[in-house]
C-alpha cells in the first residue's frame, strides 16, 4: 500500500491523458528488446529462450526472422518452434530472402521474434527497414521479441564509429528503442566474450580472427559494454520518471544524483552557475535551474532584470534546462520543481550575516520544508555588495512605483474619509471602518503593495483623527479604540499584501493564458494556409503582435540556397543573407544576443521541419533581453517550428500532387506509345522495303528518280528509328527488357556503335581516348551499343557539321568512366537534367528532327545497369554526357587458361 505522504492528488488533465494513453497502448503489441553492447553475447540465444517460455504457457509464437550465424546452441534452441517461410526478392539477377509481412499479419501470431531490429531490408520491400515492418505489426495487436546492438542506437552511432574505427550503417531511431514497452540487457563480460570467439561460439574460425583483429578488440568491447550499460541505465531513469508522474509520487527518490541551482537577483549568482556546471560535469549528472519571481522582487531594477536574463542564459549554454517560477513562496515553489522533477540536489549561493535575525536564510528555509532534500550553500564573490540571495532586495532598490501611485493613495484615503463624514450621522464607527478598509482594497488593486501600505497608515490616521472621539485630535479617551487602530492597520496590510499578491499572480497566468491562446490560434491558422505566402503572413501577424518585432521568411530551395525574402505587410527588416545561410547551413541560431555575431541587429533562427531545414526566419528585435526569458525564447521557438511544419505539409501536398499529375502524364504517356509505336512499326518497315525496291527495279532510276527514291529511302530510314525508340521506351518504362548480361570489352562496344552510326554522324571527325587498361564489364552489348549510337546521334545533330566529337573512358577504383563530348553550342542553362526526361529536348523550337527520346532511352539503359548519367557543359565550349558503370569482379581469363592447360596435362 503506498504511502499516502508520497502521494498527492491527481491532475484531471494529466488523469485523462494516462486514461488515453493507456487505451491507445492497450490496442498494440507490446515490443520488447534484448539489448547488447555487440554480437555474440547472447541477445538471439535469450530471445528464443524467453520465447519458449512464452510458448510453454500457451503463447502462439512464430519465428519470423532469426539469424544464429551457425552456432549450434542458438539453432537447438529454435528447434519446435514455428517458422515462416521467408520471401523471395528478386534484386540485381539475384534471389534475396526477406521477411514475409504480409504472410506474417494474415497468420496473426500472439507473439512473434523478429532479429536484428536495424535491419536494411531488400529494394522492393514495403519497407526499407526492419524496425518499420515491426512498428506495423505492432499496430496490428501482434507482441514482438527483437535483438539490437548498442552500435545500431542512431544517436550512439557516431561515438561507437569514433571508438571502434568502424561505421555501422544499419540504425535504428532511438525512439524506437524509448518507446519499447520491457528492454532486457543481455551483458557478458569482454574476457568471456572473446573465449566465445575463441571457441567458435559466435563466428566461423576464419571469421572470428579477422573480428578480434579489427572491432571485437578489449578496449572496444569494455568501451561499448560501458555505453549499453549507461542508456540501458537513462531508460530505466525514464521508466522510473514516468512511474513517478503515473502514481502522483511526490517525494524525490534519490536514485541518481542531480542537481537544482536556485538563480537569484545578485552578482553571486553568476558564480552559483558556473560551480552548479562544474559539479554536474564532475559527477556526470543532469542539472537544472530556475528563478523564482516572488511578489517581492516584481520590480527590480532594470539592472537587476538584465543580470538574471544573463544568468539564465548561461545556465542554458553550460547544459542545464532552464525555467522561471512565479508565485509567493519560493522556497515552495523551488521544493516543488525538485519534486516533479525528480532533483535530488538543492544549489544555493551563501549569504554572510544575516541582517533581520528573526528570518531564516532561503536555504533554513528549503531544509526546514524538504528534510529530504540535499543542501549545497557555494560561497558568494568577495566584494558582492549587493546581496545574492532571493530575500535580500529592499524595498528602497527594488521599487519603482511612481510618486503619483502615492498621492493616488492618499487621494483614496481621503474621498474615504469624506464619504464617512457624509455617512457618520447614519452609520456607526465600526460601519466607516469598512470604508477606509475597501479604500485600501481598491489602492492595492490598482497601484500595488507600496501605495497599499501608505493607505493603511493614512486611513487608521484619518480614522482616529476625524471619527475617533475626542474629534481633530489623535488622543484617544477610550482605550478599545486602540485594538481599532491595530486591527485595521493590520487588517489594511495583510489586505493590500493579499490583493497586491493575487493581482500579480493572475497577470501571470493572463500571460500564460495570452500565450497559449496564441499558439492555438496560429496553428489553426496554419493548418488552413495552402501557399509559402500565407504561412509567412500568418506567422509575420502573430510575431509582431507577440514581440513586437519585424519579420522575414526567407526559403530554401531544392539547392539548400535561400532565397529572397517573402513579401512583407509590415515592412521587411534589414537582412544579412550571408549570416542567414550561415544560420541554415549551421541549423543555429544567429545574430543579437546570441554567441555567433552578436554585434549584429537582426535575430537569424533555422525553420527546422521534421524531414529538413525549410529557411530562415529572420527578427529585427526591439530588445534582445526580451528573448533571455526562457518563456519568450520557447514561445519562439515553438513558433518557428509550427511555421516549419506548415511549410513542409505545403511542400509535400505540392510533391503529392506534381507526382499525381506526372504518374497520370506518364501512363498517357506509356499507352501512347505502345499502341504508336505497334501501329506504325509494320508499315514503316513496309515503306523501307518499297524504297530499296524502286532503287533495284529495271531498268535502274533516273537521276531524279534514283534521288528521290533515295531521299524516300532515308526518311522513311529515320522515321522508322523514331518508331523503335519508341518501342523500345514503351518496353522500357514496362519492364519487360531483361538484360542480356556478358562480360563485355568496352572497346568492342565502341567500334561497333562507330560503324552502325557511320552515316548518322556525317562529317564530324571522331577522337576515341579510351584507357589502355580497362576491365571487362558486365553490360548488355546491344543495349550499351544503343546508348552510344543515341549520343553520339545527339552530338551530331545539335553541332556545326565539321566539329570534332571525342568519346573517352578512364578507371576509378569501383567504377568506369565514360563520355562522349562535342564542340557545340552546348546544352541551355538550367536544362542539364531535363534532356533525359521522355520528349524533352534542348530546344523546344527547333529545325532538328527527333522527337527527345534518345538522351531518356539512354538513361533508363544505363540506370538499368546500375550506373548514372549526367550532362553539363564544357568550360571551352559544348556539351558533354558521362555516364559511369560499376566496374565488378570480372573474371581471370588467364588465370582460367593456365587450370585448363594444367588440367589437359
Amino acid at each position: 500500500m503506498p504511502d499516502l505522504r508520497d502521494t498527492q492528488r491527481p491532475d484531471p488533465d494529466q488523469l485523462l491523458a494516462r486514461v488515453q494513453q493507456e487505451e491507445s497502448r492497450a490496442r498494440r503489441g507490446k515490443l520488447k528488446i534484448f539489448f547488447g553492447a555487440s554480437a555474440g553475447v547472447g541477445k538471439t540465444y535469450a530471445m528464443l529462450s524467453a520465447a519458449r517460455q512464452q510458448q510453454a504457457q500457451g503463447v502462439d509464437v512464430l519465428i519470423g526472422v532469426i539469424e544464429t550465424h551457425g552456432r549450434r546452441d542458438t539453432e537447438a534452441m529454435a528447434e519446435g518452434v514455428e517458422r515462416l517461410p521467408l520471401r523471395e526478392i528478386a534484386y540485381r539477377e539475384r534471389n534475396l530472402s526477406e521477411f514475409d509481412l504480409d504472410g506474417a499479419l494474415a497468420r496473426m501470431p500472439q507473439l512473434i521474434l523478429m532479429d536484428e531490429l536495424a535491419h536494411s531490408n531488400a529494394p522492393g520491400s514495403r519497407h526499407p527497414k526492419r524496425w518499420l515492418d515491426v512498428d506495423e505489426l505492432l499496430a496490428a495487436g501482434i507482441d514482438v521479441y527483437t535483438t539490437v546492438n548498442v552500435q545500431h542506437l542512431e544517436t550512439l552511432n557516431d561515438v561507437v564509429s569514433g571508438i571502434t574505427g568502424i561505421r555501422v550503417w544499419e540504425t535504428v531511431p532511438d525512439k524506437v528503442f524509448d518507446a519499447a514497452d520491457e528492454v532486457v540487457l543481455v551483458d557478458l563480460t569482454p574476457d568471456e566474450l572473446l573465449q566465445r570467439l575463441k571457441d567458435g561460439k559466435v563466428y566461423l574460425p576464419n571469421q572470428a580472427e579477422r573480428a578480434v583483429r579489427n572491432f571485437f578488440r578489449k578496449g572496444n568491447l569494455i568501451a561499448l559494454r560501458e555505453l549499453a550499460l549507461r542508456r540501458t541505465a537513462d531508460r530505466v531513469d525514464d521508466e522510473m520518471q514516468q512511474y513517478r508522474r503515473e502514481k502522483f509520487v511526490s517525494s524525490v527518490w534519490q536514485t541518481r544524483d542531480s542537481l537544482l541551482a536556485c538563480i537569484g537577483p545578485g552578482e553571486g549568482s553568476e558564480k552559483l552557475v558556473r560551480s552548479t556546471a562544474r559539479i554536474a560535469a564532475r559527477l556526470e549528472v543532469p542539472w537544472h535551474a530556475v528563478y523564482v519571481e516572488t511578489t517581492d522582487l516584481q520590480r527590480l531594477p532594470e539592472r537587476n532584470r538584465h543580470r538574471i536574463l544573463r544568468n539564465l542564459k548561461l545556465a542554458e549554454d553550460l547544459g542545464a534546462q532552464t525555467a522561471t517560477l512565479s508565485g509567493n513562496s519560493a522556497e515552495e515553489l523551488v521544493v516543488k520543481y525538485a519534486r516533479d522533477h525528480n532533483l535530488a540536489k538543492i544549489v544555493v549561493c551563501r549569504t554572510g550575516g544575516n541582517w533581520r535575525p528573526w528570518r531564516r536564510s532561503f536555504a533554513e528555509r528549503v531544509g526546514r520544508i524538504a528534510g529530504d532534500l540535499d543542501i549545497i550553500e557555494v560561497a558568494s564573490s568577495e566584494g558582492d555588495e549587493e546581496r545574492t540571495r532571493f530575500e535580500r532586495q529592499t524595498v528602497s532598490e527594488k521599487s519603482t512605483t511612481p510618486w503619483t501611485s502615492y498621492a493616488m493613495a492618499a487621494v483614496a484615503c481621503a474621498l474615504a474619509g469624506l464619504a464617512g463624514a457624509v455617512l457618520f450621522p447614519i452609520f456607526d464607527l465600526a460601519n466607516i471602518v469598512m470604508l477606509f478598509l475597501l479604500a485600501v482594497v481598491l489602492v492595492s488593486v490598482r497601484y500595488g503593495r507600496g501605495p497599499s501600505v501608505l493607505a493603511s497608515f493614512l486611513s487608521v490616521a484619518i480614522f482616529d483623527f476625524f471619527f475617533v472621539p475626542p474629534r481633530i485630535s489623535f488622543a484617544v479617551t477610550d482605550v478599545q479604540y486602540l485594538m481599532t487602530f491595530l486591527v485595521m492597520l493590520v487588517v489594511g496590510l495583510i489586505t493590500g499584501q493579499l490583493t497586491a499578491g493575487y493581482k500579480y499572480q493572475a497577470n501571470v497566468a493572463t500571460r500564460r493564458e495570452q500565450r497559449v491562446r496564441a499558439l492555438y490560434e496560429m496553428s489553426r491558422d496554419l493548418s488552413a494556409a495552402l501557399m509559402p505566402e500565407q504561412i509567412a503572413e500568418i506567422g509575420e501577424r502573430f510575431i509582431v503582435a507577440e514581440f513586437g518585432a519585424k519579420a522575414a521568411f526567407l526559403l530554401a530551395d531544392d539547392n539548400d540556397h535561400l532565397q529572397a525574402p517573402l513579401p512583407s505587410l509590415n515592412g521587411l527588416p534589414i537582412v544579412d543573407r550571408e549570416i542567414a545561410q550561415w544560420a541554415f547551413d549551421h541549423g543555429e541560431v544567429a545574430g543579437q544576443g546570441t554567441d555567433t555575431l552578436a554585434a549584429t541587429p537582426g535575430f537569424y533562427l533555422p525553420l527546422k521541419a521534421p524531414m529538413r531545414l525549410r529557411g530562415v526566419l529572420a527578427l529585427e528585435l526591439r530588445s534582445a533581453d526580451r528573448l533571455l526569458i526562457p518563456e519568450q525564447r520557447r514561445l519562439l521557438d515553438t513558433f518557428a517550428s509550427l511555421i516549419a511544419i506548415a511549410l513542409e505539409r505545403v511542400h509535400y501536398v505540392e510533391v503529392a500532387r506534381n507526382s499525381t499529375v506526372q504518374m497520370e502524364s506518364e501512363r498517357l504517356r506509356n499507352s501512347l506509345l505502345s499502341a504508336i509505336s505497334h501501329d506504325l512499326r509494320t508499315p514503316m518497315s513496309v515503306l523501307v522495303g518499297l524504297a530499296d525496291s524502286l532503287l533495284l527495279t529495271r531498268p535502274a532510276p533516273s537521276g531524279a528518280q534514283a534521288e528521290i527514291a533515295q531521299s524516300l529511302k532515308e526518311e522513311a530510314l529515320r522515321v522508322s528509328g523514331q518508331v523503335n525508340n519508341l518501342l523500345d521506351m514503351a518496353r522500357l518504362q514496362a519492364g519487360r527488357v531483361t538484360l542480356n548480361r556478358q562480360w563485355q570489352p568496352l572497346d568492342e562496344v565502341v567500334v561497333s556503335a562507330l560503324r552502325i552510326i557511320e552515316r548518322g554522324i556525317g562529317r564530324h571527325p571522331i577522337q576515341v581516348a579510351l584507357d589502355a587498361d580497362l576491365p571487362l564489364l558486365e553490360i548488355d552489348f546491344v543495349l550499351m551499343e544503343r546508348v552510344f549510337c543515341n549520343l553520339l546521334e545527339n552530338a551530331a545533330k545539335y553541332t556545326p557539321e565539321g566539329t570534332p566529337i571525342c568519346i573517352g573512358a578512364e578507371l576509378s577504383e569501383r567504377k568506369v568512366h565514360v563520355w562522349v563530348e562535342d564542340s557545340g553550342p552546348g546544352i541551355p542553362p538550367g536544362k542539364e537534367e531535363l534532356i533525359f526526361r521522355k520528349f524533352e529536348r534542348g530546344q523546344a523550337e527547333s529545325s532538328t528532327c527527333g522527337v527527345g527520346l534518345g538522351l531518356a532511352i539512354c538513361r533508363a539503359i544505363i540506370e538499368a545497369h546500375g550506373g548514372e548519367i549526367h550532362a553539363h557543359n564544357r568550360p571551352q565550349g559544348g556539351a558533354r554526357f558521362e555516364f559511369s558503370l560499376p566496374r565488378g569482379n570480372p573474371p581471370d581469363f588467364a588465370a582460367a587458361e593456365l587450370t585448363d592447360n594444367a588440367e589437359g596435362h
